[in-house]
């Protein structure tokens, strides 16, 4: 896409999201804070953890720590398919790798096109549920405060239904 579309995008109150699959749910986040996108078995993985840390990785010469998202979102075993995708996010403070279910898609959305999620005001990380165009319902969160949850927090993680 050209820089004057973007901005172009940007003045109208757009923003781009990359949407993932994550036990069952489509969810989004904000697209700038992506620097790359993996098949999980294509990363070389040289250390094990924890359940939802689930080690360290080297990509493209950066050694970072990988979060499994799918234990941290629900009580199911992850299974590794060919499906499974490793986010590369460009945190304010780091470099780490996400574990989805898979990714979707880019999807555009208006930020009045968010709405905010009722009971859960108190969830910072969560930012709304985002409608597209086309009728598809995403949850939209902040990656940066969903990722500076402390390691001890993540295991009350619990997907939104």
């Amino acid at each position: 896409m050209q820089s004057s579309t973007l901005q172009g995008a940007a003045d109208a109150g757009l923003r781009q999201y990359l949407s993932f699959r994550l036990g069952g749910l489509e969810y989004a986040l904000d697209y700038r804070n992506v620097q790359e996108l993996r098949p999980l078995n294509a990363l070389e993985r040289f250390s094990a953890d924890g359940e939802v840390i689930s080690g360290v990785a080297v990509s493209r010469g950066v050694i970072m720590p990988i979060v499994d998202m799918r234990i941290a979102f629900g009580p199911r075993p992850p299974v590794h398919d060919p499906r499974t995708d490793v986010i590369i996010l460009k945190l304010t403070d780091c470099v780490m790798g996400m574990v989805t279910d898979g990714v979707t898609d880019i999807v555009t959305l208006a930020e009045d096109s968010i709405q905010p999620m009722p009971g859960l005001a108190n969830v910072d990380y969560l930012l709304g549920l985002g409608s597209t165009q086309a009728g598809r319902r995403l949850i939209v969160v902040d990656i940066d405060k969903l990722m500076s949850i402390r390691r001890a927090g993540f295991g009350g993680l619990r997907a939104v239904r």
